[in-house]
């Protein structure tokens, strides 16, 4: 990742991701699949204080190398080990796709979260997991056509290949998350479909031809 990230966090999902931090007044905030820390330190230089999990050591090791000072710890969204309305905020930057038990991991981030204390969600769109295996359909030119979504209303997982990385991901309508949301008592403060905001046109271009992203802010209710 380095510092800038990869095409889609730099130009599309970091400016939303930074601007939601930066409307909020938050102490404390937990990255849930923090990788290597970068937003963890992107947290930090926004005058956040951040604890970063992951269940990757190699990352982890990444992480404390870049960030000596910073607070990285093994750990898994379905089990994190922390007490009850222990922050104010808690980040989840493209993880979900990644939890096979996402429900789970939902109810220890809405756990965790203190009262009124907002969950930051990027991402991927159930269009783009749908077809992600697949691809986008083209022409004997390269031109693309269509993006085939299939099963949108299923639930499973597939293989992705992102930056020379073959990753298992997991597709969920929509409705899944937003379910599991609400089933928190959380409350809905933000939905974002971002669009990218910088870079090369043609990519920008390739990026505004289909929603490839949401970003969600859920609230715990202050009386919770």
């Amino acid at each position: 990742m380095g510092e800038r990230g990869d095409w889609a966090r730099e130009h599309v999902l970091d400016p939303v991701m930074l601007g939601r931090v930066g409307k909020g007044r938050f102490e404390r905030a937990l990255d849930v699949g923090c990788g290597e820390g970068r937003f963890c330190r992107m947290l930090k230089a926004a005058g956040v204080n951040a604890t970063g999990i992951d269940p990757t050591l190699q990352l982890l090791e990444t992480a404390k190398r870049r960030d000596p000072s910073g607070d990285y710890r093994p750990g898994r969204a379905e089990q994190l080990e922390f007490d009850a309305a222990s922050f104010d905020l808690v980040v989840s930057y493209l993880t979900l796709v990644d939890i096979a038990d996402f429900r789970t991991a939902v109810g220890e981030m809405s756990r965790v979260l203190k009262p009124g204390g907002t969950l930051l969600i990027a991402n991927l769109s159930g269009f783009t997991s749908a077809g992600a295996e697949q691809g986008w359909v083209t022409d004997d030119e390269g031109r693309r056509l269509h993006y085939p979504v299939d099963r949108y209303l299923d639930e499973f997982p597939f293989w992705f290949e992102w930056a020379d990385i073959r990753i298992e991901n997991w597709h969920r309508p929509l409705t899944a998350y937003m379910a599991a949301f609400l089933a928190n008592g959380l409350n809905l403060t933000f939905f974002a479909e971002p669009g990218p905001v910088s870079g090369e046109p043609s990519r920008q271009a390739n990026f505004r031809r289909a929603p490839w992203f949401v970003v969600m802010e859920w609230q715990r209710p202050a009386n919770a």
